[in-house]
């Protein structure tokens, strides 16, 4: 396949119940509306990491497109990814700016002087696996630690949605519901309806929810003000980054955090495809890692390719690139448009927790899904444990300090994770 040449495939083939591989498209417009919510499900991810950083939300939203489609390019067009925002920064940029949590970051350009040295570091390692195969990587990263790293990031951001988005036991009740609406159109509806599970679901939810508090006085209500007034074109807020030496080696280490989660990311992908992805990985290393270095070059925050559309293809059994390639389109048109940014944020927060509840759940399963094509065999000890630590650190939020450097729960379990199968893997003399 070339670039942009795909296998066209009939929409009846979404009635049938059929995959769309990698290398095979709906037409254009099915395509577009895919793409169109592979951008709603990375948008929530994308803007929060960011909003707890101190970073503009809607250049977080253009760097992420830009992002896509530097990997889309830098990968032939054969691994279907969206980069989006990275939860693995938070902890070492609060760190290292002091960021007080309201308003833009102050100490914005240090913490981006470090996501770019974390990108270089990031590019580097893929340069090496290019160069000296993915051998050395796979026998670090084995499925067992790839799998358990990509449940963690599921299983860490839990926390997120059930207790950063639901104020009251409405919204509580809310979140359910969405849930529920997106299960039943996962399940009792078929074709492209069902391929659009999460946005159809969301869309559901956000009418009932606008019924029951606008129209019967329960809850907060849907407030429009900011939607309507918003501008159409606008740019975000671009910043340069300075290069302190401290914050460098504070940042750059999240380099390998990134590395077990793209990694764990085409495992998934491969298991879901049948596809072979590992002649990609060390491309997928260096698009990642060049999209972080350019993200952080004009005030965004580091990207990785992102779980939760991974969920959304295991949902939709579409795998085809030409969506992340209208994903990638769609995010850097929008990111110029505060409308569109006020539109997402018109969502009702328990409405966006409850699909997050989806999402999230799914990256979980696409993490034991990972050890499940790859027969992990949980009757050996070394793996068991590995595993069982690993979940337990992530989901727990484990965290190590080091002086002023903390390592948060998605830290430890991949260095853990790593540092353990090394460590239980050596042979008994």
């Amino acid at each position: 396949m070339s670039l942009l040449n795909w296998t066209v495939k009939s929409a009846s083939v979404l009635q049938q119940g059929g995959v769309i591989a990698p290398d095979e498209r709906l037409p254009w417009p099915q395509t577009t509306v895919m793409g169109m919510q592979h951008v709603i499900a990375m948008f929530g991810a994308t803007v929060l990491a960011p909003i707890l950083m101190g970073f503009d939300p809607n250049l977080a939203i253009l760097m992420s497109g830009i992002g896509t489609l530097i990997f889309f390019v830098i990968t032939g067009g054969k691994v279907p990814s969206y980069l989006g925002s990275s939860f693995a920064f938070i902890g070492v940029v609060i760190a290292a700016t002091g960021y007080a949590g309201q308003g833009l970051n102050p100490n914005i350009g240090v913490a981006l002087g470090g996501i770019i040295a974390c990108g270089a570091a990031y590019t580097a390692i893929g340069l090496l696996v290019q160069v000296a195969g993915t051998g050395w990587i796979e026998k670090l990263m084995p499925p067992v630690v790839t799998g358990a790293v990509v449940a963690v990031i599921g299983l860490n951001l839990a926390s997120v949605p059930i207790k950063n988005m639901a104020a009251s036991n409405f919204d509580s009740w809310m979140q359910a519901l969405t849930f529920v609406c997106v299960a039943l159109v996962a399940v009792f509806t078929s074709g492209m309806v069902q391929r659009l599970l999460i946005l159809v679901g969301l869309i559901v939810a956000s009418m009932v929810y606008a019924l029951l508090t606008n129209g019967l006085g329960l809850g907060k209500p849907l407030d429009l003000t900011n939607l309507i007034n918003a501008a159409w074109l606008g740019a975000p807020a671009f910043a340069a980054p300075v290069f302190e030496p401290k914050a460098m080696l504070m940042i750059a280490p999240v380099a390998i955090i990134l590395v077990a989660e793209n990694l764990g990311h085409l495992k998934a992908v491969a298991a879901m495809t049948g596809r072979n992805m590992d002649p990609y990985i060390g491309r997928a290393f260096i698009g990642d890692g060049i999209a972080t270095m350019v993200s952080g070059g004009a005030g965004g925050t580091g990207v990785t390719t992102y779980a939760e559309n991974i969920g959304v293809m295991a949902a939709t059994k579409i795998y085809s690139t030409a969506l992340f390639l209208v994903a990638g389109l769609l995010a850097l048109v929008l990111g110029f448009s505060p409308k569109f940014g006020a539109v997402i944020a018109a969502i009702p927060l328990p409405v966006m927790g409850g699909v997050s509840i989806v999402v999230f759940g799914l990256i979980a399963v696409a993490g034991a899904r990972i050890w499940v094509q790859n027969k992990v065999d949980f009757a050996d000890n070394k793996n068991l444990l590995v595993a069982a630590i690993t979940l337990i650190l992530g989901t727990g939020d484990f965290t190590l300090k080091f002086g002023d450097f903390a390592l948060g729960g998605i830290g430890t379990a991949t260095f853990g994770a790593i540092l353990l199968h090394a460590l239980l893997n050596r042979k008994r003399q």
